[in-house]
């Protein structure tokens, strides 16, 4: 369903042309939608007395806020926000949501120097993440929450939301935890070991049971060098879509190490976040975070529009995935693999060392011949909308340029 005025079918959501703004127009717009959504949230009836208090509480903490359209379109973007707002506003939401919701706006507007007075909350969740000020607190059962510009203080615990917190702080007396769990990737990137995603446990891929966070046995310095090596990479060889990673990606979460096979994640629901297996081989690697970077910026565009109007059904065979898959599946598999394919082209052409490993054409071709079995499925069962025929005209153009 559009979300506003219509959007502009984009020409270049797959690959950026050089200066393009398609990436960030999306994004604004999808940011945009949630200002809507979380209103409608904070608006929902809830049984609980204390949360309807908090919910006014929230609202005139927010109101008072200066340039409050830009502070929370900021908040919005954080994938610790975002994902709970997508899933809160679902009809059958758990209200626990809205809780935590609540706590993290708040400590969040805290962390930020948003703040023009004190913000009483009067229930707490059992984890709050904040990626502003870079914590992850557990409040004690039962415990308020007391927010000012720079702290936020529960069960008389004052926690220092913008001075140096160690990399764990023990249990105090008041029964609050604080920890430090990011890790610096780039400047606007992190390597996340806590993450508040209700939905990173459900897994859609049959080889793979959840996103259970696991840095499998390495040390999150090593996890940062990998990705920071791809990230590289990508810049020297894409640097136009190298830039569009830092409009959209905020946290790698790690699930494990697999020196045979990579797995990786991402969801609509949390745009911002990449969950991936750690790999030896950089070209890996490299694929992994092109690819579902990919996957974040077209989810961004399937929060305004459609896309296809036969997205879930009926099941086709899957270019990419051993099980049948609906055509959103296919659009998606072929929207995040032209991009690697790209990359494996521009690494060619610069005579990039790897490009003259063993395998690396070998792999290259591989690409190609998966992306048009895709589009042979796109282009002969698909109902796009206006944007998802410009989506597909994009792929089709590259697909053939790759013929």
């Amino acid at each position: 369903m559009a979300i506003g005025a219509p959007l502009d079918p984009p020409g270049d959501i797959t690959l950026p042309r050089p200066g393009s703004t398609t990436a960030r127009t999306v994004l604004s717009r999808a940011i945009g939608r949630l200002f809507g959504d979380v209103r409608d949230v904070l608006r929902r009836p809830h049984d609980d007395a204390a949360v309807r208090r908090d919910v006014t509480a929230l609202n005139a903490a927010l109101t008072a806020v200066p340039d409050r359209q830009a502070v929370l379109g900021s908040l919005l973007r954080r994938p610790n926000v975002g994902a709970l707002v997508r899933c809160a506003r679902l009809p059958d939401a758990d209200p626990a949501l809205t809780v935590e919701l609540i706590a993290t706006i708040a400590i969040e507007l805290a962390a930020m120097g948003a703040l023009r007075s004190e913000l009483r909350l009067e229930r707490a969740p059992a984890k709050i993440v904040s990626l502003a000020a870079g914590v992850v607190i557990h409040p004690p059962p039962g415990a308020g929450v007391v927010c000012r510009d720079g702290s936020v203080e529960l069960a008389g615990h004052r926690v220092d939301l913008r001075g140096a917190i160690a990399q764990a702080i023990a249990q105090d007396e008041g029964g609050v935890v604080v920890r430090r769990p990011f890790h610096r990737v780039t400047d606007s990137i992190v390597l996340a070991l806590e993450d508040n995603n209700p939905l990173s446990m459900f897994e859609a891929h049959p080889d793979k049971a959840g996103n259970r966070i696991d840095l499998g046995g390495r040390e999150p310095s090593a996890w940062c060098d990998a990705l920071r090596d791809a990230l590289d990479r990508i810049g020297r060889h894409l640097p136009d879509l190298r830039a569009e990673h830092d409009l959209f990606v905020q946290q790698f979460v790690p699930v494990g190490f697999d020196a045979e096979s990579h797995l990786s994640a991402s969801y609509r629901e949390a745009i911002g976040t990449i969950y991936l297996t750690l790999h030896p081989q950089p070209m890996t690697m490299t694929e992994a975070v092109v690819h579902e970077f990919s996957h974040n910026k077209i989810n961004a565009l399937f929060e305004l529009d459609e896309v296809l109007h036969n997205a879930y059904a009926p099941l086709y065979k899957s270019p990419v995935r051993p099980d049948p898959r609906p055509l959103h599946g296919v659009l998606l598999a072929v929207h995040a693999f032209i991009p690697v394919a790209r990359l494996y082209e521009a690494m060619r052409e610069a005579d990039d060392p790897l490009s003259r490993n063993a395998g690396f054409a070998e792999r290259f071709a591989q690409i190609v011949a998966k992306n048009r079995e895709g589009m042979e499925v796109l282009l002969a069962h698909a109902d796009p909308t206006p944007v998802g025929r410009a989506v597909l005209d994009e792929l089709d153009r590259w697909n053939r340029h790759f013929a």
